[in-house]
């Protein structure tokens, strides 16, 4: 690859990533506030028991929606490129007419299976009242999923920008007035509330492009089927996800209690999910981008690899300020009483250096269409994680479950690179490892800070390590972008 294609190439993958991790940053920004009135009036219970029903209704949805959110994108570019409107329209009654489908399947699966999930899922109370008025939410949710898919592919990325930040708006509005007047009570009306908005803010955008049509809805059950094999192998590998999720939030309700719950919840959301921002580029761009090139070896590895370093060198200055300042934001954006779970916190953020490296990699195996591989790859990563997390809550509690969480992930980032040296004959680039060596050392070095040093020191120390980070970083993507002439001409003119 030429010098100038390279540059091009970390150009394009630095726009996206910026642009689509930019609108994931702002929905965090404005749940920030959501999340820390929600912490004062609910506490740690009242937010683990929202999200032991979120959890819940997130395996329940993932089970029964039969991947048609994910598979359903690549159908609708496809006729969207083509130009035919005639066919396009078609097909997204086929989509819609699935989503019904599954919609009603959902819905009546929650309402069948609640008294199993109430059993399983709480050691006090009958909660199978809950789950039954929590169904129709699951159906909201197989309905937004196919919009979403038809926005997805007739690339209305303005129109998902904003849906995404209508949604966190009103869900702030929806779930005070109602946490403070009802308290635990409104948990399930709150989540069935914001289900609703959610789903109208899509249908808006969705029956504006596509208006909604009866006629013509004969046969598309058959027609779908190719849709629907296509996202089953990512819907199983969804449900192992979020199963394995409900099962440890589950195990640390009944081996805990509440409270431990909506720390380990906190925790993992200032770690896992908010570094997911970065990440929120890979499928809507990157993946396209690999799958044109995934029969050629060379350009896989050139593609997979420059993705890695930008992701890398975007995450890992943040990943620092995480760790350093996780004392004082604990506080400002939840409460006190979650001051327990900064321990975890910053030993979970070492495990985003591996997820970082790992995504990538991982996404090889689906841009070569096997699925299965795919999904015995992230089972067994699965079986490994809720191990270590057991056994890492019993032995160290929140501590022990940060160290499982950054385990898991060394392990699921050795097990992907190793399957794809020899099955894809993938190489990471000595760039790539340069890089990786850099900056995941100034990340154990971070860590080893908050062990052993304190007052000043730590500060001192820590706003070192950060500049270091953020210095590295600046100076790489300066060096292979042309992002940053670009912005000194629109300063300067």
């Amino acid at each position: 690859m030429t010098e100038k294609n390279s540059e091009e190439s970390y150009s394009h993958i630095l726009k996206y990533t910026g642009i689509f991790g930019g609108v994931q940053g702002l929905n965090i920004l404005i749940g920030l506030v959501r999340n820390k009135l929600v912490a004062i009036l609910l506490g740690p219970g009242g937010m683990g028991l929202a999200s032991l029903f979120n959890t819940t209704i997130n395996f329940i949805s993932q089970a029964t929606n039969l991947g048609i959110s994910f598979s359903a994108v690549r159908h609708v570019s496809e006729l969207f490129d083509s130009g035919d409107r005639q066919r396009i329209a078609h097909f997204v009654k086929v989509v819609r007419g699935w989503s019904l489908l599954t919609a009603l399947a959902g819905m009546l699966v929650c309402i069948v299976v609640g008294p199993l999930l109430s059993r399983y899922t709480f050691s006090w109370g009958d909660h199978t009242l809950h789950f039954v008025l929590l169904a129709p939410t699951v159906a909201m949710i197989a309905v937004t999923g196919g919009e979403t898919a038809i926005l997805k592919g007739a690339r209305q990325l303005k129109s998902l920008a904003g849906i995404q930040i209508a949604s966190v708006f009103a869900a702030l509005l929806i779930s005070m007035p109602i946490y403070y007047f009802f308290g635990e009570t409104g948990i399930v009306p709150v989540i069935t509330l914001m289900a609703l908005a959610v789903m109208l803010l899509t249908l808006r955008s969705s029956f504006r492009l596509f208006p909604y049509q009866v006629r013509g809805a004969k046969g598309i059950f058959g027609e779908g089927m190719e849709m629907v094999k296509l996202g089953v192998a990512f819907t199983l590998a969804g449900i192992i996800g979020t199963g394995a999720e409900m099962f440890i939030r589950s195990f640390l309700n009944v081996s805990g209690n509440l409270d431990m719950l909506g720390l380990y919840n906190a925790g993992y959301m200032l770690t896992v999910t908010y570094a997911g921002m970065v990440f929120s580029a890979m499928e809507t761009d990157y993946f396209p981008r690999l799958s044109a090139v995934n029969q050629d070896i060379e350009a896989t590895n050139n593609v997979a690899n420059q993705q890695m370093a930008v992701s890398l060198l975007i995450i890992s200055p943040m990943l620092v300020v995480l760790i350093v300042w996780l004392p004082l934001l604990i506080p400002l954006m939840f409460s006190n009483a979650f001051l327990p779970v900064i321990e975890m916190a910053q030993t979970a953020a070492l495990a985003m250096y591996m997820r970082v490296l790992t995504l990538p990699v991982a996404y090889i195996t689906l841009a070569r269409g096997y699925s299965l591989s795919f999904l015995l790859l992230d089972g067994v990563y699965y079986v490994v994680f809720v191990l270590l997390m057991m056994a890492g809550f019993n032995h160290w509690g929140l501590l022990g479950a940060g160290v499982a969480i950054t385990v898991a992930y060394v392990f699921d980032f050795l097990l992907v690179l190793g399957y794809a040296y020899w099955r894809y004959q993938y190489r990471m680039s000595p760039v790539v490892v340069r890089y990786a060596a850099f900056q995941i050392a100034l990340g154990v070095a971070t860590y080893a800070l908050t062990l052993w040093v304190s007052g000043v020191a730590y500060w001192l120390l820590g706003s070192l390590l950060m500049a270091l980070s953020a210095g590295f970083s600046l100076y790489i993507l300066k060096k292979k972008t042309n992002l940053w002439q670009s912005l000194m001409k629109k300063i300067k003119g």
